[in-house]
């Protein structure tokens, strides 16, 4: 029974940041445990600083491969990767060595998964700042995965679990369209085909996460998912640009993509204004929503649940989650850290792991 349970990298992230706490933290839970096999991929010293903060009597055990890993709530598995820099890496500041060691975590977890010797890849945050710091200029992790599994048509999904705030079927999904970059270059950015790509993708995976819920039937039959679901496209301009007074991209773009994914057969309505659409999706007339830029999405959902959020990564041949905040210098080294944000991502990619979704995209 145990070895049905999903192994999953957990990546500390930057070790400047939240990323060794919060692992070392969520350890303990027995939820954790109850679900997944869980093996730490980072600096070995960095985690077991860590584990000394929070006054933890768990064991940081180095293993060579992810079938080595033994998890329980007195011993973490440790796959060592990159330079003992790591360990020198201040608490609490950008700096390279930091940046660098949470790049070489997630090269190794993203080359165990797509070798399929892990399951999934649960990420704890980096700094953006200090990854370009060490010489890798990307956006984030989004960016950085689909490079690494040779993916081009990816988005990032805030995503909730029903909850008392969340009455969907099987959650709510919110997908983006433009990610980190400038809003003045969203517009740029906003393309039919961009649109309706996040539409396919959000699709996707609320499907499994439809099938997983326990409120929903089994859909799946002869291998084909049979659920599709219900998706509302934000508006860009404010009331939905009424009519072009307050900007025409709805008209333009937003409005014909909405009609192309229609008529490929997805449950889609838009645009829609999205000071009310979020809070319609939440209620649960929708089961995803397709934000147009970061903040338009992020906001809502972190307001509905800031440490239940669960970032998904869209598109990739991997499962991958992370917890939806970033590296809190605020909060960093001090034990203070909230870490429940953990146990979510690890959920939802056990979800994942366990649905007809890792079937159908990794085969």
């Amino acid at each position: 029974m145990e070895h049905e349970k999903p192994l999953l990298a957990m990546t500390l992230g930057d070790p400047a940041g939240v990323g060794p706490e919060i692992i070392a933290a969520a350890w303990s839970s027995p939820e954790l445990h109850a679900i997944a096999r869980p093996v730490a991929v980072g600096h070995p010293a960095v985690l077991r600083r860590a584990v000394k903060l929070l006054g933890s009597s768990a064991a940081v055990l180095e293993v060579d491969e992810p079938d080595d890993a033994d998890p329980t709530p007195a011993h973490i598995p440790c796959l060592p990767c990159g330079s003992d820099d790591a360990a020198d890496a201040p608490p609490a500041v950008i700096d390279a060595r930091g940046g660098q060691a949470a790049y070489d975590a997630l090269v190794r977890a993203a080359e165990l998964a797509k070798s399929g010797r892990v399951d999934g890849i649960v990420t704890a945050p980096l700094h953006k700042a200090a990854l370009w710091e060490a010489g890798h200029r990307y956006p984030g992790h989004t960016e950085l995965l689909a490079e690494l599994c040779g993916v081009r048509d990816v988005a990032m999904m805030l995503y909730l679990a029903p909850g008392p705030q969340i009455h969907g079927r099987g959650g709510l999904g919110v997908a983006h369209v433009t990610l980190h970059m400038a809003l003045r270059d969203v517009f740029s950015h906003l393309t039919v085909e961009n649109i309706v790509s996040r539409v396919r993708l959000a699709d996707d995976v609320m499907r499994a996460m439809l099938h997983s819920s326990r409120h929903t039937p089994c859909a799946v039959s002869n291998g084909t998912r049979s659920v599709p679901a219900t998706i509302g496209v934000c508006a860009l301009n404010p009331h939905a640009g009424e009519q072009g007074l307050f900007g025409d991209e709805e008209q333009r773009v937003i409005a014909p993509a909405v009609e192309q994914a229609r008529s490929a057969g997805f449950v889609v309505e838009g645009p829609l204004p999205a000071d009310t659409l979020l809070a319609r999706a939440a209620a649960g007339e929708f089961d995803a929503v397709v934000a147009m830029y970061h903040d338009q999405g992020h906001i809502a959902l972190k307001l509905l649940g800031m440490h239940r959020a669960v970032n998904v990564t869209l598109g990739l041949p991997i499962i991958r989650t992370s917890v939806a905040h970033g590296t809190a210098f605020d909060l960093a080294w001090q034990g203070r850290a909230e870490w429940s944000g953990l146990v979510e991502a690890v959920r939802v990619a056990t979800k994942l792991a366990n649905s007809e979704w890792r079937v159908a995209n990794r085969g």
